[in-house]
């Protein structure tokens, strides 16, 4: 579904030059749950932003359903996002004058009560993002997530900004919202990622399983 071959992420300045993502390959199938670890500054999220298509690799093949991200224009590439990707990030990114249900219904999709409902923030349907706890607000970022049904779930360190209580039930309704569908979560947080398929450690911008 997802597959990277020697994929590249090279930044430089004027006095150095800094190895993001450097030299990987993966492939992840169909439903997969995958998990990628490792300290800040490892590259996981910069491997993130690459699969999903949020940045351009300097070197190496991207593709989704084996049709090759270098073919793509930005906005065909911002399609397949649109279509196929939800995203979920450290931060909910909620708009402030919106309601948790607007919230959700933002992307041009008229559902979203039933998921605020299954997420059980129900009572979060017509409240602004203040007058929300922060695990409810990320619970409400999950659901405007995948109310499009994406094919694949991106999470970057979803619950980093959480307590644990917070953290393990967002992580209980990311799993439990993206049954079926294929999850990548980065994160530092070894704990959240029980019952994924396959789990990978990043460190120097270098990719190697758990």
């Amino acid at each position: 579904m997802l597959k990277g071959r020697e994929v590249r992420l090279t930044y430089a300045d004027a006095s150095s030059v800094v190895h993001a993502v450097d030299g990987v390959s993966l492939e992840v199938q169909e439903g997969e749950f995958v998990g990628i670890l490792g300290p800040s500054g490892s590259g996981k999220s910069s491997l993130l932003y690459l699969l999903a298509g949020l940045k351009r690799p300097s070197a190496g093949d991207l593709r989704f359903r084996d049709v090759p991200y270098a073919d793509l224009t930005q906005d065909s590439l911002a399609d397949i996002r649109r279509r196929h990707f939800g995203f979920v990030f450290q931060n909910h990114f909620l708009i402030n004058h919106l309601t948790g249900l607007e919230n959700v219904q933002a992307g041009g999709v008229a559902e979203g009560g039933r998921f605020l409902a299954e997420l059980g923030i129900g009572h979060c349907r017509d409240r602004f993002p203040y007058q929300m706890s922060a695990g409810e607000k990320q619970r409400v970022a999950i659901a405007r997530a995948v109310v499009h049904r994406p094919s694949v779930v991106f999470a970057d360190e979803p619950t980093a900004s959480l307590d644990r209580a917070s953290a393990t039930l967002v992580v209980d309704c990311l799993r439990r919202a993206t049954e079926g569908k294929t999850l990548f979560v980065v994160t530092h947080d070894e704990s959240i990622l029980r019952g994924a398929s396959r789990i990978f450690r990043m460190h120097a911008g270098r990719l190697s399983q758990a």
